[in-house]
């Protein structure tokens, strides 16, 4: 008898582990808020244009912001930040407005087509990764302000870890570097 029972202790953890279990479905995204700031800049999200991101870590409640994409993808490429990534979310240009990308305009970046060496600058006046959840917004968005279209897995660590310079003046074609008239604090 007493085999028995850490044969049937045994065979309960066995079943538990090949159990038809799915894994818990990533947490959704967060709007941005008046406090959101990025983590790489330490500024307020809602004082730059452009896409945002978030990335939502195992075990963590809030996202982790970042003013820009290209900060977004940079997270996920660096060696010493967390690994335990849940779901990354970015703003999905084909729907969301450049100056303030509206509420529910999120997409997971997994599943995104960007546009990287556009002539159109992120918020902080650097390239960007412009995200679109549709290929063919992403390749008329491409036509219009130069750029390749490509995977989130497929944009070159140069790109996101390589030494840039600003542009003279802009975060948008017109060369305004102007980020005021946003809300205020």
């Amino acid at each position: 008898m007493r085999l028995r029972r850490p044969l049937l202790g045994l065979a309960l953890v066995v079943l538990a582990a090949c159990g038809d279990t799915e894994p818990a479905p990533p947490p959704p995204p967060v709007e941005v808020t008046g406090e959101a700031t990025g983590h790489y800049c330490g500024m307020l999200l809602q004082d730059h244009e452009g896409p945002k991101g978030q990335i939502h870590l195992v075990g963590r409640e809030l996202p982790i912001w970042f003013s820009s994409v290209r900060d977004t993808i940079v997270f996920t490429r660096l060696p010493e930040e967390p690994k335990n990534i849940a779901a990354i979310y970015v703003n999905d240009m084909g729907k969301a407005n450049w100056e303030q990308p509206e509420p529910g305009t999120w997409i997971e970046a997994r599943q995104a087509w960007f546009v990287i060496g556009s002539r159109r600058m992120g918020g902080m006046g650097m390239p960007e990764a412009i995200p679109f959840s549709d290929r063919v917004a992403a390749m008329d968005f491409a036509a219009t302000h130069g750029g390749t279209v490509t995977r989130l897995d497929e944009i070159p660590d140069s790109y996101v870890l390589g030494p840039v310079e600003a542009e003279p003046g802009s975060a948008d074609d017109g060369g305004s570097a102007d980020h005021g008239g946003h809300a205020t604090h």
